[in-house]
């Protein structure tokens, strides 16, 4: 028998065997939340907040990108089988509305970022909504406001838990406010003339107003747009002009421009830091990342 017909037979088998099997049955439940963020950060502050009365899935995995993602046919399982899902929203993750018509999820979608009491929103989005930058939650004051947000989510999907999840909710914003003051505290050695820094792409301004630095600059206007030569020698002139002293360079992005530029200025590139993932080791928790990151800066901008 040939290898084709030996393949097509086994495709038939299986096709019958296919059919004459029952729907599956869905998977059985072990008491927890089942919950899908869209990054590796927010399934943090879920895990903070839920602890073992939570199972997390992150969309994009970690190290992977947001703002680039593509979707697989797993993606919409993870979604049909949610009782809540959360993403950030003001565009960074606007993807994931057409996953959840595709998997006809009934659960909650919770826009994490959106309409938050007390949040001055920084203009500058990624073509998100109304040109809003989507990246609070690089300041720990806001993370604090994702916090209380999930928190409610969370008792919403299982009220037998309330006491619980409110205590975890309640503990973690009062870990996150000390890491603020801690955060704070180191970043307050830098000069003020030091206090000025270029970024690869516009995540970092709320992280700049709660530790007050200025961003002056961007190489790209949005992950996966590539510079004009242009764009770089003008960048390149407000570095020399201003004496930027740092440039950021992001752990998921290539540092090559960063790096083309800093050779141009003098400047340093300040590499890995993590904005839109959590990474390995230390970087693995959002408190841990925070502080990965302000070491880095901080460093950076103090030297002689």
């Amino acid at each position: 028998m040939s290898r084709l017909s030996s393949l097509a037979i086994g495709l038939v088998i299986i096709a019958v065997a296919a059919c004459g099997t029952a729907t599956p049955a869905s998977p059985v439940s072990d008491g927890r939340i089942k919950v899908v963020t869209t990054t590796t950060i927010l399934a943090d502050f879920v895990t903070q907040v839920g602890g073992d009365r939570v199972s997390v899935e992150s969309l994009v995995p970690k190290g992977g990108e947001v703002h680039t993602f593509d979707p697989s046919p797993s993606d919409v399982r993870r979604i049909s089988e949610a009782d809540v899902v959360f993403l950030n929203g003001l565009g960074l993750d606007d993807w994931l509305a057409a996953l959840v018509a595709d998997a006809g999820s009934k659960a909650p979608v919770i826009a994490l970022g959106e309409n938050l009491a007390g949040v001055q929103y920084i203009s500058g989005g990624e073509g998100g909504s109304a040109g809003v930058n989507p990246h609070l939650w690089l300041n720990p004051a806001y993370a604090a406001k994702y916090t209380a947000k999930i928190t409610d989510a969370l008792v919403t999907a299982s009220p037998a838990n309330e006491a619980a999840l409110r205590a975890g909710g309640a503990a973690y914003i009062t870990a996150l406010e000390a890491l603020n003051t801690e955060l704070a505290t180191r970043m307050a050695s830098i000069p003020a003339a030091n206090r000025t820094v270029v970024s690869f792409h516009d995540a970092f301004p709320y992280f700049a107003v709660a530790f007050g630095l200025t961003v002056d600059g961007t190489i790209v206007d949005a992950p996966g747009q590539d510079p004009s030569a242009a764009q770089i020698a003008a960048l390149v002139t407000v570095i020399r002009t201003k004496g930027i002293r740092a440039i950021f360079a992001e752990a998921q992005f290539s540092e090559d421009l960063a790096r083309t530029i800093a050779d141009e200025t003098g400047a340093t590139v300040v590499s890995n830091l993590y904005t839109d993932s959590t990474g390995d080791g230390s970087q693995g928790t959002y408190e841990g990342l925070m502080r990965w990151n302000i070491e880095r800066v901080a460093a950076a901008l103090t030297r002689p």
